[in-house]
């Protein structure tokens, strides 16, 4: 495994650092055919081998796509499913292959490569230390970022993806087995003892089921969320935080304490909007869920340091203060203290960790001998990481507790804070409810914000508290008041707002908390609440809306109990699926400087939740040059981005991939924070420019997605309808009957047409605004506009990706489905993708696409030739479902393979 061809000729720098990539390729490629031949057969083997030969035929020699797609017509389905499962096998091991060699690439940069000395991984730790330090940047203004800086990733059940655990854990052995090869000091018989352990784990993924064939419940969503907080990213962040001191060490000369810098956050269990499975019961198991969770892994631990600790008195000193710690709890935990064994009385911190075992369960079991906080228990920890300190400890078990220590403070008693997310209209039914008035929703925003003030003030109690319209939603805050005495302040995040218009629905959730019973009268209501943003036109409107908000003293009294902070969700899915790529990405720009302009007039402090996706559709791409690309002042020290779909499986599913996206994410924040963009005296001019093109952009997109007969035709056109029928999610895909584009919910929009390879949500109507920009404005300002200005340079790397992973020909094979609405609606497609690869490869200065990323190009075009078959067998499968009445079972699941199968293949698809 991983050995070098000697008698090949010495490769060019880029191959050479890749040539391991290849080499797994090849091994794990053969091996799936191994296991093909075993599994399925010889001649099930040698179809897959022929398709894959014709796909690349087709796409070297430019063959016509029929040639392909009329060997896979009419097959069998049983045959059909097996062949798409065979090529997403496939894609399963590349995709585990490129992220080992993100490892393998990670540690040359650690080591260095062929003699040469090791360097800082770029967007890394030490690489952001040293452009701030370059950059003029003090350690005393370093030090003042770093202790406010606050990272929250937030987990959210929008999947795309929903992988198994048993499959996750299988994957992960592969992973292993794999990385034992880069130690030169293996022996042959270890190499092909890995490798059999891998073969087994990949088979035995193989005789497994992908997904269930029962829809995912919230309990389902919460195990798949857990096994990346409770597993690689609980591991790993103590790391990170080892990392950064090294770095701070390194460039700055900086030693010390660290706060603490990163926390988690989810919405599983919590996002009520349009999920008719989560309210008050599902918040409630989602938190004792999330806590047992983290409890049995500090139980764990501690067994782990009892044993290691096993110092005794008559080779060290401890501190008093642990002796008097555990003589304390010998006394409140007897039966522990009991159980102890005598030939271990000798050693103090074993004994006082064994006794904290104790109160930990105490905890588990809501005892009264609990700890009443993460604080007490570490303060515990403490206790002995300090006598390890002061008594030649700092090599003898202070680096495994400190380790523990950092966890309880990144994760506490809750794992993971659970934000809660409701429609303001839901809001709006139960005010309506309460004040008996059925005309609520008609009533003008100044007047619903008046009569809701004394009620969100406390000075008033809506009449009706009982009534069976708002039991749900008082429930919820009901459950809140709960949450926080058990579990702390700590355990709950945000509570959003999605389709937030105007003052009184932010003022209507103060009102409802204090009538569900989350405050007592007169207590201020401890909750931070974030208005979401997410069409362009309430984008438009937002800033409008925050200061209006803001001008309402009861308001604003809330918000001083709250620090003066005010957090705002920016929505980038439904802002794409409203207007398209351009007018969303320039609203939310825009969005965010008038609105820090209205926090600064109130002079409070604005923190952004970034609503972004996996794809470039909803946002998706690499962190630092978003955060780069984002206006001056919008990060101030707080990053808070939710994660979702696959997106987590590619970033958190591996401990070296999950701490370098967490290394990442701080070094993005810390640059964006201390040494955001300079002032460009030519962007005013280039954001009249933009506002004119992205106008342009949302014209041309909402002509194409609101021209009559456009439901139809996407209904048509992809697979829209598997994907309502699969199980991946607890959340419906659409809001009632689907009337329009507004009624399905982003993900499915964004997927549909991601598996009909035209993925026209990330660049529908920019070519058409490109073209009316150069014509009025002329080529030179645009080329100017893209090479000197973040904003546009990030916008149009991305289009470049996704339009790389388009292909134009499959997606008129799915056109075709749509019948003579085909002709009417096909011919818009191709020409404005035309249109828009003809100006990003001019913008950018390219002849080909992803000229300026060969490694990603090189990627996409070794998987095409296994995604291919499997769309031209999805559109295959697809007529003859449909021709059936969409009742075949059978056909079914074949699809759904084709579809878990396209993205793997395409990855960023949600």
């Amino acid at each position: 495994m991983n050995t070098p061809n000697a008698a090949k000729p010495p490769l060019p720098p880029r191959d050479a650092i890749d040539a391991p990539l290849r080499e797994d390729v090849r091994h794990l490629g053969a091996t799936v055919g191994e296991l093909l031949v075993e599994q399925v057969g010889q001649a099930l083997f040698e179809r897959v081998e022929a398709t894959r030969t014709a796909s690349i035929e087709r796409r070297e020699n430019a063959r016509p796509l029929a040639a392909l797609s009329s060997t896979l017509a009419e097959l069998p389905v049983d045959a059909a499913e097996t062949l798409i499962r065979a090529f997403s096998t496939y894609f399963q091991m590349v995709n585990i292959a490129e992220r080992v060699h993100r490892i393998r690439r990670r540690r040359q940069y650690q080591r260095g490569i062929d003699g040469a000395p090791p360097k800082p991984q770029p967007d890394g730790l030490v690489d952001a230390l040293s452009k701030l330090r370059d950059a003029g940047v003090s350690a005393d203004e370093l030090l003042a970022v770093l202790n406010r800086l606050d990272v929250e990733p937030v987990f959210t059940a929008h999947p795309t993806e929903a992988m198994r655990s048993s499959l996750l854990k299988k994957e992960q052995e592969i992973v292993r087995c794999l990385v034992n090869g880069f130690d030169d000091a293996r022996t042959p018989i270890e190499l092909r003892a890995d490798w059999e352990r891998l073969r087994m784990a990949m088979t035995a993924g193989w005789q497994t089921a992908d997904t269930s064939s029962v829809r995912l419940t919230v309990a389902d969503e919460l195990e798949h969320v857990g096994f990346y907080l409770g597993g690689p990213i609980y591991l790993v962040v103590p790391v990170f935080y080892e990392l950064l001191e090294d770095a701070l060490r390194e460039v700055y000369g900086i030693e010390g304490e660290l706060p603490r810098l990163l926390r988690f956050a989810t919405w599983v269990g919590g996002d009520m909007d349009g999920n008719p499975n989560v309210g008050a019961q599902t918040i409630a198991a989602t938190l004792a869920t999330q806590r047992a969770q983290v409890l049995d892994r500090y139980m764990a631990e501690l067994g782990e340091l009892a044993s290691l600790l096993s110092q005794t008195t008559g080779r060290v000193q401890v501190t008093q203060a642990v002796l008097d710690r555990a003589e304390h709890y010998r006394e409140r935990f007897p039966a522990a203290s009991k159980a102890i064994r005598a030939r271990h009385a000798d050693m103090p911190y074993r004994v006082l960790l064994t006794l904290m075992r104790a109160r930990l369960r105490a905890t588990q079991r809501d005892q009264p001998d609990a700890y009443a906080s993460a604080d007490e228990f570490i303060a515990d920890i403490d206790l002995v990481a300090d006598s390890l300190a002061v008594h030649r400890g700092l090599h003898a078990g202070w680096f495994q507790i400190r380790r523990l220590r950092w966890r309880v403070r990144s994760f506490g008693f809750h794992l993971a804070r659970l934000d809660l997310r409701q429609d303001s209209r839901q809001h709006a039914q139960a005010v309506s409810a309460l004040l008996n008035d059925p005309d609520w929703a008609e009533r003008s925003a100044d007047d619903q914000a008046q009569t809701l003030t004394p009620y969100a003030a406390g000075e008033a109690r809506f009449p009706r508290p009982g009534i069976a319209a708002a039991a749900s939603t008082l429930a919820v805050f009901d459950e809140l008041h709960s949450a926080r005495e058990r579990y702390g302040a700590e355990a709950t995040g945000l509570y959003i707002i999605s389709m937030a218009q105007r003052p009184a629905d932010v003022l209507a959730v103060l009102a409802l908390a204090r009538q569900g019973g989350l405050c007592e009268p007169g207590e201020d209501v401890p909750l931070d609440i974030a208005p979401l943003f997410e069409t362009v036109d309430d984008l438009k409107g937002g800033p409008d809306t925050l200061r209006a908000l803001l001008a309402n003293p009861v308001y604003r009294q809330h918000l001083i109990a709250r620090g003066d902070r005010q957090y705002v969700m920016l929505g980038y899915s439904d802002s794409g699926k409203d207007g398209g790529t351009l007018a969303s990405r320039w609203g939310l720009q825009r969005a965010q400087v008038e609105l820090l302009e209205v926090a600064a007039e109130a002079g409070i402090k604005l923190s952004f939740f970034h609503g972004r996706g996996g794809s470039a559709s909803r946002g998706g791409g690499r962190v630092m040059p978003a955060l780069m690309a984002s206006p001056r002042g919008s990060v101030g020290g707080v990053f808070r981005v939710t994660e979702q779909g696959e997106v987590i499986h590619r970033k958190y599913g591996i401990r070296a991939l999950a701490l370098r996206e967490l290394e990442q994410s701080v070094a993005a924040t810390l640059r964006a924070s201390l040494r955001p963009r300079l002032h460009e005296p030519r962007e005013d001019a280039w954001k009249q420019a933009m506002a004119a093109m992205a106008a342009a952009s949302r014209e041309a997109y909402r002509a194409f997605v609101t021209k009559d007969g456009f439901v139809d035709y996407f209904r048509a056109a992809t697979p829209i309808d598997v994907i309502e029928r699969m199980t991946l999610g607890s959340r419906p895909s659409r809001r009632g009957s689907m009337k329009g584009v507004e009624s399905l919910r982003a993900i499915p929009w964004v997927f549909a047409w991601t598996q009909c390879r035209a993925v026209l949500t990330a660049w529908y109507g920019l070519g058409s605004a490109l073209e009316r920009g150069a014509a009025e404005l002329g080529e030179e300002r645009l080329l100017e506009m893209a090479r000197d200005w973040a904003f546009m340079r990030t916008m149009l790397a991305d289009v470049d990706m996704v339009l790389a992973k388009c292909d134009l020909d499959i997606a008129e094979a799915f056109s075709k489905l749509a019948g003579p609405l085909h002709d009417e609606f096909y011919p818009l497609i191709r020409a404005e993708f035309d249109c828009t690869v003809h100006w990003v490869l001019k913008l950018r200065g390219s002849d080909r696409l992803l000229a300026s990323d060969p490694r990603l190009a090189q990627s996409i075009r070794l998987r095409n030739p296994y995604v291919d078959p499997i769309s031209l067998m999805q559109v295959d499968l697809l007529a003859r479902w449909r021709a059936g009445g969409s009742e075949d079972e059978h056909l079914l699941r074949a699809l759904v393979a084709t579809v878990n199968g396209v993205s793997q293949g395409l990855q960023n698809t949600g």
